[in-house]
């Protein structure tokens, strides 16, 4: 999400007696300084608004032309960002600004945007003894680029004359101004997590996609040290793209077939550290034996969490766990080989909001940080593994009889 500061070496000028000075050794020193500064603050902090930078609603101006005296005026207020760079952007006194929004059939979004100026580059006729580091506001049909602050956002209906504010902060409307999507300067995660979520051919469990929302959501609350990335994929293991992502997810109740290209992807992908989270309910016997059957052919037998060290990241980081969550009465069960993770009890139903709203606060808290383990220890394989690292159709019978799902269970051998 955020990147880490570059790796090119900093130069910083030798002194010695009898030194010319010249308007490029001067520079050079003083930007040493600068990108020192620049890189303490990405190494530790996250780009975002330190303070103010509101956005006020404003009568036109008494200067400005009729044609456009409407009510798209605003009005930021001073304030401080800081940049992915590191760069100190500074809004010293009030500015007005319009709305103009370009002409479409549909709303748009537009996004109000600041970012940091060098002075440097500015073509200014006439040069100053002292320059002052400045600033751009912008307004955007496109999402803020990686050195843009957002300030606020718009959903702007056509030939909207009036902008207003939102009657509901959290549930902003059409022509309101939307801050859900300010970010706040602050302390920058150890580590950030990048997850997908598998698609198969049977239609997608939108559910499923809403509660994995909500664990990356609880991330921030729960263990700051780690973060969700803001955007969930979707891929299928066919896809060149899985290898972006730490983890892999996928739910579902029929079987996991693989064919040879899917198989080769998948060993590929764990070979490189990634994880695959098969989160299974308990009669989801199909998907389950499946899922043992590729762990089996890939070399990596499942093993219960119960006949793992005691001290295994699954159990103990970042939250203690000596028993499993139960959920619907119904006791967790987890096993792992080989960089796939099957959790038998669908989880995930208790990371959300379940339809009835009856779940307790405690029971998604403890669920919630069961997942957190689980996204911890995907990206601390991933990160290890990458430090060390610079066919067949696996098929399963269609049906397994329900009378069977006991036994399966009672000889479950991970």
């Amino acid at each position: 999400m955020f990147p880490p500061p570059s790796t090119n070496p900093l130069e910083r000028l030798n002194v010695t007696d009898g030194l010319l000075m010249n308007a490029d050794r001067w520079r050079r020193s003083h930007e040493y300084h600068r990108q020192r500064q620049n890189i303490h603050y990405q190494s530790l902090n996250q780009p975002g608004i330190v303070s103010g930078l509101g956005v006020h609603l404003i009568s036109p101006p008494a200067d400005v032309a009729p044609q456009f005296r409407d009510g798209r005026w605003l009005q930021i207020q001073p304030g401080i960002a800081i940049d992915l760079m590191g760069n100190p952007i500074v809004v010293p006194e009030p500015i007005e600004f319009r709305v103009s929004g370009e002409m479409a059939q549909n709303p748009q979004m537009v996004y109000l945007v600041v970012s940091y100026v060098d002075p440097e580059k500015l073509r200014r006729k006439e040069s100053r003894e002292f320059e002052k580091e400045t600033f751009r506001l912008d307004e955007k049909m496109a999402p803020p680029s990686d050195f843009e602050v957002e300030l606020c956002r718009i959903l702007l209906q056509p030939e909207a004359e009036q902008l207003e504010n939102p009657k509901d902060v959290f549930f902003p409307t059409v022509n309101s101004l939307d801050f859900r999507y300010r970010t706040v300067a602050r302390s920058r995660p150890a580590a950030v997590v990048r997850v997908a979520h598998i698609m198969r051919s049977q239609p997608a469990d939108e559910r499923s996609f809403t509660n994995l929302s909500y664990l990356l959501d609880s991330v921030a609350a729960l263990y700051p040290s780690l973060q969700g990335e803001d955007t969930i994929g979707r891929v299928t293991l066919a896809d060149s793209k899985i290898s972006d992502y730490d983890l892999l997810y996928l739910t579902g109740k029929r079987s996991l077939y693989l064919n040879q290209q899917e198989f080769e992807a998948l060993r590929n992908y764990l070979d490189t550290g990634g994880i695959l989270l098969v989160d299974a309910p308990t009669d989801a016997i199909n998907l389950i034996e499946s899922v043992m059957a590729i762990t089996q052919q890939l070399g990596t037998p499942l093993e219960d969490i119960k006949r793992l060290s005691r001290n295994h990241p699954l159990r103990t980081k970042p939250f203690l766990f000596a028993a499993l969550p139960t959920l619907n009465n119904q006791q967790i069960q987890i096993g792992y080989g080989g960089g796939i993770i099957l959790v038998i009890g669908e989880l995930s139903a208790a990371w959300g909001l379940d339809d009835k709203l009856l779940l307790s606060r405690e029971t998604i808290r403890t669920a919630q940080e069961l997942g957190i383990n689980l996204l911890h220890f995907a990206q601390a394989r991933r990160q290890m593994t990458q430090l060390i690292k610079a066919g067949s159709v696996v098929a399963i019978a269609p049906e397994t009889p329900v009378s069977k799902r006991q036994a399966i269970f009672d000889k479950l051998q991970f």
